[in-house]
């Protein structure tokens, strides 16, 4: 049941942004998008604390990682735009 739905159970349904924001809406993606970002952000602090034992140094490790980690993840994005694979 769960592999069926993974694997997207209409084979022939194609997919819009009319029909996709039907589903969810723009504003949520962005809320959602945030909050994985923030806990991501305070899983790598976390790690950076335990292994350096510095909570100043874990919190600048964490500040650089949430800037690049959303610049990878705008061209990751991008690339993926351009890939006909699965469309």
């Amino acid at each position: 049941m769960i592999g069926h739905v993974l694997t997207n159970s209409n084979q022939n349904e194609k997919t819009s942004y009319k029909t996709d924001s039907a589903k969810e809406k723009p504003l949520r993606s962005i809320v959602k998008s945030i909050s994985w970002r923030i806990i991501g952000t305070l899983d790598t602090i976390l790690i950076s604390w335990v292994i350096t034992g510095e909570l100043a140094l874990a919190f600048s490790i964490g500040s650089v990682e949430l800037v690049t980690k959303m610049v990878l993840y705008f061209f990751h994005e991008r690339i993926w735009n351009n890939i006909k694979w699965g469309k």
